[in-house]
């Protein structure tokens, strides 16, 4: 027998227990590091690392002009024993369980997902009194769900690195370009000059879109044991404190100190063989031709 899907309210019903989750979770984490007192870093320079796990944990807002694609990053270590280690997964399945069903309704309706940016926060006080100290009215979902990134093992040594060279490439062909560029305002002149740009490229030529990526630091793990599959390093992304677990030495693995802020251009080389050329040729939708072979 098959399940109907839920109605909005429906599920803006769940999305609001599933928001009382993770904010409640993060509670717990936070209170268990308050009383545990792990070993901690931060990239920051701050006398109150455990006030600084809490702010990083409940900064859910925008702030003011903020793009809503960006998310703001808090680099930092936890040295967690077995307990506190446990709450940063549950933390995370709120999280997870929180952000797929803020996924199912947005599929439904974009306006009800606004709505609930101005509605959540007002469940908690812990989370409206900052945005209201601040003049601040909305809740930034992305920062809301937002994993916390755990290593799998303790760690000899951690190498943290800015990256700035992220970017994701979408493959279309010209008539879905077409299509999208018929959105735009077509009486414009810029937008003419690209419809002739497309018209005369083959009708089976593939185009890039690429956007790139906000800079983000990459942490590179080096465990002290190799792992149950053999691997002895692993890489990701840190925009939130790393979770490391604890050993009988309870003490931090080796850590570099990047710049506190991403550089301002490049640090990798562009690779020689890239195949796509360096100029859109429809600046408005990000799209690029590939080089000839």
């Amino acid at each position: 027998m098959s399940t109907k899907p839920l109605s909005s309210y429906q599920l803006t019903a769940e999305i609001e227990q599933a928001f009382d989750g993770v904010v409640e979770a993060t509670a717990r984490f936070c209170d268990a590091v308050d009383t545990r007192k792990p070993r901690q870093w931060t990239l920051c320079d701050t006398s109150a690392p455990a006030q600084w796990l809490r702010q990083a944990l409940e900064d859910m807002w925008y702030e003011d002009g903020q793009d809503g694609r960006a998310t703001r990053n808090y680099i930092g270590v936890v040295l967690a024993d077995d307990t506190t280690l446990e709450l940063a997964m549950a933390l995370n399945e709120r999280k997870d369980h929180f952000g797929t069903l803020v996924g199912q309704l947005r599929k439904q309706s974009a306006s009800a997902v606004a709505e609930l940016k101005v509605h959540l926060p007002r469940r908690h006080p812990a989370v409206e009194a900052p945005l209201e100290q601040r003049g601040l009215a909305r809740l930034h979902l992305k920062q809301t769900w937002r994993r916390l990134p755990i290593a799998e093992a303790p760690l000899a040594r951690l190498h943290l690195s800015w990256y700035t060279s992220g970017r994701s490439i979408k493959r279309l062909t010209v008539e879905q370009a077409q299509e999208k560029l018929a959105a735009f305002n077509n009486e414009a002149a810029h937008i003419r000059i690209q419809w002739q740009k497309l018209a005369a490229l083959p009708s089976d030529e593939i185009l890039a879109q690429v956007q790139h990526q906000a800079p983000v630091m990459r942490g590179n793990l080096f465990f002290k044991e190799p792992l149950a599959d053999g691997h002895t390093r692993r890489a990701l992304n840190m925009a939130l404190p790393l979770i490391i677990p604890a050993d009988h030495t309870d003490r931090l693995p080796l850590i570099n100190t990047p710049p506190a802020t991403p550089p301002t251009h490049r640090t990798r080389a562009r690779r020689e063989d890239t195949r796509i050329e360096d100029d859109p040729y429809i600046p408005s939708l990000r799209l690029y031709r590939y080089r000839s072979q």
